[in-house]
């Protein structure tokens, strides 16, 4: 009967219980000593709400750093009909109604109950062909994103200066830069339409330019909204 010579034992015992239990790399999983790195990711406490203090339409808000897909036609189209046709959007546009009618700024909407109904459906008229134009139908005609990538970092003149000059650069489809013609060309188109349902004092091309100047001017203001709310939400009002 041949006879089995003995095996060696290890130096330790300690390292053959750690060869049998740290086996090598799975071949299907890649090397598991080397962590995944993440993605970058925005706090919780940063993030951008969809309402802006229950009232402002905040859909085309993205936070900084957050890792989103591009927009097709449909979800142009969805961005289009969330921001128009929100609970909040009504509300919005009740409000500034209301300072319109302070200001007389139509006088020939005269006063009282029925001013009021013309200054709104004149305002959420202005609204919903702008995010017409802008958000959906340029926006996929020039394959540009319409929504704003806030950049959440730096002190504040760079970041309203950043917020403003959103108006004239927009991220494309594909991820780069290009002119935002979406929001220029847009809101010309709408403000030469809005003509159509305006008084007739308010279809030259002077009233047509200031509705079209203070239409951006409006757009940059929410820019600069929609970059410092978070700050704002989290470390002033103390929102989750």
């Amino acid at each position: 009967m041949p006879s089995s010579s003995p095996r060696p034992l290890p130096d330790s015992p300690s390292a053959l219980q750690q060869q049998q239990s740290s086996p090598g790399p799975d071949p299907k999983l890649g090397d598991s000593s080397v962590p995944e790195q993440s993605s970058a990711s925005t706090p919780v406490a940063l993030e951008q709400p969809k309402r802006i203090l229950y009232v402002i339409p905040n859909y085309r808000a993205v936070s900084a750093d957050a890792q989103v897909p591009p927009l097709d036609a449909t979800g142009k189209l969805k961005l289009f009909a969330e921001d128009s046709f929100d609970y909040s959007t009504f509300l919005y546009v009740g409000a500034l109604s209301g300072i319109s009618m302070a200001q007389k700024s139509v006088p020939q909407f005269s006063d009282g109950a029925d001013s009021f109904a013309k200054y709104y459906y004149h305002i959420f008229a202005d609204q919903a062909v702008g995010n017409f134009f802008t958000e959906f139908a340029l926006a996929s005609a020039f394959k540009q994103d319409p929504r704003y990538f806030t950049l959440g970092r730096g002190g504040f003149l760079k970041r309203t200066g950043y917020a403003l000059s959103r108006l004239a650069v927009t991220r494309t489809d594909s991820g780069g830069s290009a002119v935002n013609f979406s929001e220029i060309v847009g809101n010309g188109a709408a403000a030469g339409i809005s003509g159509l349902y305006y008084p007739a004092q308010y279809r030259t091309w002077t009233k047509t330019g200031q509705r079209w100047e203070e239409q951006l001017a409006l757009d940059g203001v929410f820019n600069v909204v929609k970059e410092f709310w978070p700050d704002i939400r989290h470390s002033v009002l103390h929102q989750k």
